[in-house]
């Protein structure tokens, strides 16, 4: 079809024109932006986690006197594990996702310091014994810690464990010795040196790195004898078990430490509460991108309609002189074919500035490429279907409406 015809008449309706390429370039420069923000948001949710998720049970314990802690942690530990469908209980610093951060810097020098840039910030879990079972870690090399490591690591006023063995992920291993076997390897944080003795999957961190997903599996795990940072108590069960065990677990706590504050909850919960904020974020997104959507298509209908309307007696008198309901729907198609592409390129543009000044002020990674023609091709397709209904009003006109008066 000839489209030379089809911009004249554009040209005499230009204000409608440019209103209609406007509003299909910003439908496009928000739906690009919003489809890279949900995909980022959702693959966050579901980060996969190296722990028995569906088979743990938190319970968190504070008020209770620090100096009680090694004889209280073995009897509460003892205590929790006579509860029936209990397979595993123990104590930790932190879980996964709790927003109970405790992180320090490494390097692969004796003399890196926390001032050295080129150190690498990680998570410390501290571990009672047992826990490593209780998590459910999955060990892909070397071993967990034993009893005599246990036993001889305290935290004390410092930052860091006693010890000089540690557990890490395979991020962190990837991390600090790429292509290498990271057992036997140490590093430091001066005067401090940790050697790893094993590598298990993937775990979370505390919190996730929404821009930078390695980031969130920079984990590594320290073995402590009872210590009043070792707050958490984990239990492991059947999942069909978690919500009775975790009834009574904070009831036999709370006997035991009637002084102290006894929360609980299932990991998933744990779970589910860290991503509330993001699952509504995606939600509200994916409403954005229907209500644009929507005003768009509206609009595209509004406009063909009232073209339309005027073009009545235009259309009457081509179909008088031999044009088919077909060339008629084409023409209408066309034209919004035309109305779109420059919409979308002009969109594609602005959906690029958009991602860079996101990028700068709220960082927001960068947006692959593909989602700018995944973008166009939405918008085209939209065009199309909403065109539809008024390019077929218009292919019905009947030769007879030449006659009429103008």
């Amino acid at each position: 079809m000839d489209v030379l015809p089809i911009v004249a008449s554009l040209r005499k309706h230009r204000i409608p024109t440019l209103l209609i390429v406007l509003e299909i370039a910003l439908a496009c420069a928000v739906l690009c932006n919003a489809v890279f923000m949900i995909s980022r948001r959702v693959g966050d949710i579901y980060l996969p986690n190296a722990i028995d998720e569906q088979g743990i049970t938190t319970i968190k314990l504070q008020g209770t006197d620090p100096k009680l802690a090694a004889s209280d942690i073995p009897r509460n530990i003892a205590a929790l594990r006579t509860i029936a469908g209990v397979q595993e209980a123990a104590v930790t610093s932190s879980v996964p996702l709790s927003h109970n951060n405790w992180g320090w810097s490494f390097g692969l020098t004796p003399d890196t310091s926390l001032s050295d840039q080129h150190r690498t910030n990680v998570t410390l879990y501290f571990l009672g014994e047992g826990a490593e079972k209780a998590l459910g870690l999955q060990l892909r090399e070397g071993r967990f810690f034993n009893a005599a490591e246990y036993a001889d690591s305290t935290i004390g006023t410092a930052a860091l464990p006693s010890t000089h063995v540690v557990i890490v992920t395979e991020t962190v291993a990837k991390q600090f010795w790429p292509g290498q076997s990271a057992l036997g390897k140490t590093f430091y944080s001066k005067p401090d040196y940790f050697t790893v003795i094993g590598v298990v999957a993937d775990v979370l961190r505390p919190f996730v790195a929404t821009e930078n997903e390695e980031k969130s599996y920079y984990s590594t795990y320290y073995p402590v004898a009872p210590d009043p940072a070792l707050r958490n108590y984990i239990l492991r069960s059947a999942p069909a078990d978690r919500d009775r065990i975790l009834k009574e677990a904070v009831q036999k706590l709370q006997e035991l430490n009637p002084a102290a504050v006894v929360t609980g909850a299932t990991y998933d919960s744990t779970r589910r509460k860290y991503f509330a904020n993001t699952n509504s974020m995606v939600w509200t997104l994916v409403l954005v991108c229907l209500v644009m959507l929507a005003v768009t298509a509206f609009g595209i209908v509004g406009l063909t309609s009232f073209w339309v309307g005027q073009r009545r007696r235009q259309i009457g008198i081509r179909r008088a002189v031999g044009a088919t309901r077909g060339d008629i729907l084409r023409y209408f198609r066309t034209e919004n074919f035309l109305l779109s592409t420059v919409g979308v390129i002009i969109g594609m543009g602005l959906a690029f500035a958009i991602n860079l000044y996101l990028m700068q002020h709220y960082e927001i990674s960068r947006m692959p490429w593909y989602y700018l023609p995944g973008g166009a091709a939405a918008l085209w397709l939209l065009g199309q279907l909403a065109v539809l209904g008024p390019a077929m009003r218009a292919a019905a006109v009947p030769p007879v409406v030449a006659t009429q008066a103008a």
